[in-house]
């Protein structure tokens, strides 16, 4: 942050230094009126001496050249020194952006890290020596020490997902649990086996609904609360935490901390972002009685508020059965870690938390599982998982909402 505001004092004494773009116009004004001028004056003295007419006519065209020559020369300063200038603080600030945007990016997988329990304090350490390179602008040295970071994220976080191991007490099973069973459970898929938390709820006895700690639309510095209040203030038997949301220890948040831009309506029937979302192509469940509708864009669904809970969020990971979700390049859903997940078959509704898997892998192991449809959810440091009482993933960050399983 304090990078940008030394960019923005910078731009001001360039300009205190370079005035003469901002006086040009009004130079250009008085030599203009001044040409326009000469001619009255000197027209009523023309009429008294022709020798003097001649006179002042050479002197009225030297005048003109002399104009036109200290015009001239403006236009050179402001056109080429000027220019030379801008297009030197116009590369300082966007090696500034680029170094910030970088810089910003490695921080805040640095803190998903942590959130992973991973040591972090050597990745720390050069973080510091980043910040001190920008400090001194030396753009090409904090560059090349953002390389080397990155470089040293991503292996930890291959470190980080080998050491992600099925425990051999895990039974083996590619059936979901029965309605109202919770089981940890090993999974076979084709791309190999991975450990999985899952619930299964019969529709026809259960109602998913959604708990807020906002009434309404929130911007920025919006409440939290931890998934274990939100069952317990529906006096519900489960939950899951919710869609992605803008945590408040993130810096790239500022100015918009534990927000959320999806649509979604919570149990008293309030739509959040319903006028942001009216073109969203972000997937959504809409949870009605004992049926659950999946759509593929949040564009498709109405404001129906006789509904018990409309949620969004993406990516979609099953439809009809099939994999819908490969894989986007997004280096945060591909990386391996514990993700959560809601979804159905019939009219039974399944959430959990897929451990050690990117967002593409637990698509197979949902399909394996056998799921009709399900929704990726946030993950990492939000991720909490409850059931009967106790948190059996998590309990994470505290977020703006959670997804409740309650009985009729």
């Amino acid at each position: 942050m304090k990078t940008d505001l030394n960019s923005s004092s910078h731009l001001f004494r360039f300009q205190m230094h370079f005035p003469l773009k901002k006086y040009l116009p009004f130079v250009s004004v008085v030599l203009v009126v001044l040409v326009g001028l000469l001619p009255v004056y000197f027209g009523s003295v023309i009429s008294k001496n022709k020798q003097e007419t001649e006179v002042l006519a050479s002197q009225l065209s030297e005048t003109n050249d002399q104009l036109a020559s200290v015009s001239a020369t403006l236009t050179h300063v402001t056109s080429e020194d000027q220019f030379v200038k801008n297009k030197e603080l116009e590369e300082e600030i966007k090696n500034i952006q680029t170094a910030f945007n970088q810089s910003l990016q490695s921080y805040e997988d640095i803190l998903s890290l942590r959130e992973k329990q991973a040591k972090v304090t050597d990745l720390e350490g050069q973080f510091s020596e980043i910040l001190d390179y920008l400090a001194k602008r030396n753009y090409a040295s904090a560059s090349a020490t953002l390389t080397g970071l990155q470089n040293d994220i991503s292996a930890l976080e291959s470190e980080l997902a080998a050491a992600v191991v099925v425990p051999e007490s895990a039974p083996v099973s590619n059936s979901a649990p029965a309605a109202g069973g919770y089981n940890q459970q090993a999974v076979e898929t084709e791309i190999g086996k991975f450990l999985v938390d899952i619930l299964a709820a019969d529709l026809n006895s259960t109602r998913v609904i959604v708990e807020t700690a906002s009434s309404s639309d929130c911007a920025d510095n919006c409440p939290v609360d931890s998934l274990a209040s939100y069952v317990a203030k529906s006096g519900g038997f489960a939950g899951i935490n919710g869609p992605y949301f803008c945590p408040a220890e993130y810096p790239s948040c500022a100015g918009k901390s534990n927000s959320f831009d999806t649509l979604l309506m919570n149990k008293n029937k309030y739509y959040f972002n319903s006028d942001n979302n009216v073109y969203s192509s972000v997937p959504a469940v809409i949870f009605n009685g004992s049926s659950a509708r999946f759509v593929g864009a949040s564009s498709e669904w109405g404001r129906d508020t006789s509904v018990d809970a409309v949620i969004a969020a993406q990516p979609m990971l099953l439809s009809g059965g099939n994999i819908t979700f490969g894989g986007d390049g997004d280096p945060k859903k591909g990386s391996r870690g514990s993700r959560s997940f809601i979804g159905t078959r019939g009219s039974s509704v399944y959430i959990g938390v897929v451990r050690g898997a990117t967002v593409a892998e637990v698509s197979y192991v949902l399909k394996a599982l056998g799921l009709e449809f399900a929704l990726n959810l946030d993950s990492g440091g939000s991720t909490a998982f409850y059931v009967n009482g106790r948190y059996v993933a998590g309990p994470g960050r505290n977020t703006p909402f959670g997804i409740v399983l309650v009985r009729k």
